[in-house]
């Protein structure tokens, strides 16, 4: 890897009447935005470029990826360059976000550093107690790694700095390192940290994302006031997380669906390490959807936390479709009066196309449901308001007054019904503009 370079080695000219959304700040610049692209001999993807008007105006300094659609990653509308004093004032910054909230020590995991929420576009940060994880998700950070892991380490004096490198939500322009310890000595097991004064235990290199679903953290806090005495169902359960938060408020039964064993064995651990009655925890390694088709059961709180089901745009019709699958079942698994806690972490589906799905499983599954909050991340996760594309995580608190009813007629549970009740609702013919608005932030 090449030592950092803080000089512009790239320049890309913009065609003409192409500049507004770069002069509103918007961190993206696309390639179909660009004229001409300018690169000083031995110019490697990742280092600085300059953008600039059609008549070689500046406008702003980011890293470019030249076989990426995303042309350039802005990190600056300043004429200035970016080295150690630059990756300094951000991350100070950063933390002058986090610092005072988790100053307590009820909660010692949290996001430091959330990409182009904290204007850092493709570098996230993630405290588990002693411990960071970071990924890398562009070459332009990895080209910069040294500059922004010194302030790291010289700022939370962690034990250890560990990359995790999962590919698929990079940038598809090729090898950027493998997962690793970069600072520092890892342990062998798991990392013990705490959440709202609850113990948890982190696979800091085998679990998803980088270990926990630290923004889950709010949400999950909220589900707790919902189920003392009451039975929660937790679909996607992963490690425990919301299923830890309502055994400690005193919920009668939880149900959790998990396919991973390793997943679900360290969900049981969480839940033992809390000190909560083992006979409360039950536990299903169903398919999620499976296990809501057939499911008889009903239960007060149900929690719907997928994965990501569209990572990439081509995905969105079919993760419609399963959003919908998904959703027609649980309003069949919740009692009157019963709520449902829903997510969705695909960046491509929209929070109106979200709520859309949702309404139309309700309809298909003739339940009554009331739209009660908006759900999303906590504090330590924000979103720049000139990239709304940041919003990744996006949630509904529903009131079920009426369930959904469970279809008994003949043929009803074929594959072909299944198929059809699983078809998403068409969009408005005011929506189908969306992808030109999107594609508008590169004009």
């Amino acid at each position: 890897m090449p030592s950092p370079s803080s000089e512009p080695r790239f320049r890309l000219r913009l065609r003409p009447g192409r500049e507004r959304s770069i002069r509103q700040g918007h961190p993206w610049v696309f390639s179909g935005a660009v004229e001409e692209i300018e690169a000083i001999e031995g110019a490697a993807p990742g280092q600085v470029g300059d953008v600039v008007d059609a008549e070689g105006r500046f406008l702003a300094r980011g890293t470019v990826h030249p076989d990426s659609q995303i042309l350039c990653r802005l990190l600056t509308w300043e004429n200035r360059p970016i080295d150690a004093d630059f990756f300094a004032e951000r991350i100070d910054r950063a933390l002058e976000l986090r610092e005072p909230l988790f100053r307590s020590g009820h909660t010692t995991t949290y996001r430091v550093l959330n990409a182009e929420g904290d204007e850092l576009p493709g570098l996230i940060a993630d405290r588990y107690h002693h411990f960071l994880v970071v990924q890398t998700l562009t070459p332009g950070m990895l080209h910069f790694r040294d500059l922004w892991l010194d302030v790291l380490h010289d700022r939370l004096a962690p034990q250890a700095i560990v990359e995790r490198g999962e590919h698929g939500s990079r940038e598809p322009v090729g090898d950027l390192g493998p997962s690793g310890v970069l600072r520092g000595l890892m342990p062998a097991d798991p990392v013990r940290v705490m959440e709202n004064g609850l113990s948890f235990l982190v696979d800091l290199m085998g679990g998803q994302k980088t270990g926990f679903y630290l923004d889950q953290r709010a949400n999950r806090e909220r589900c707790a006031q919902f189920v003392q005495g009451r039975d929660l169902l937790n679909v996607f359960g992963y490690t425990g997380g919301f299923s830890v938060y309502a055994g400690h408020a005193g919920a009668r039964r939880v149900v959790e669906v998990e396919t991973s064993g390793a997943a679900r064995e360290l969900a049981r651990e969480n839940w033992l390490l809390n000190s909560l009655d083992p006979s409360r925890l039950s536990q299903q390694s169903s398919d999620a959807f499976e296990f809501l088709r057939h499911c008889t059961d009903q239960f007060d709180v149900v929690v719907l936390d997928p994965p990501p089901l569209a990572r990439h745009r081509g995905a969105l019709e079919k993760a419609l479709r399963a959003y919908k699958d998904l959703h027609l079942h649980a309003f069949r698994c919740v009692r009157p009066g019963g709520w449902i806690f829903t997510f969705s972490c695909s960046q491509h589906v929209e929070s109106d196309l979200f709520q859309k799905v949702v309404f139309g499983a309700s309809l298909d599954a003739g339940a009554r449901v009331q739209w009660v909050e908006r759900l999303g991340p906590g504090i330590d996760h924000p979103v720049h308001l000139n990239h709304p594309q940041g919003e990744y995580l996006k949630g509904m608190l529903l009131r079920v007054l009426v369930p959904g009813v469970r279809k008994t007629r003949p043929g009803a549970d074929t594959p072909e019904a299944r198929r059809q009740s699983r078809a998403p609702l068409s969009l408005r013919p005011d929506d189908e503009d969306a992808d030109e608005e999107t594609e508008e932030w590169s004009e």
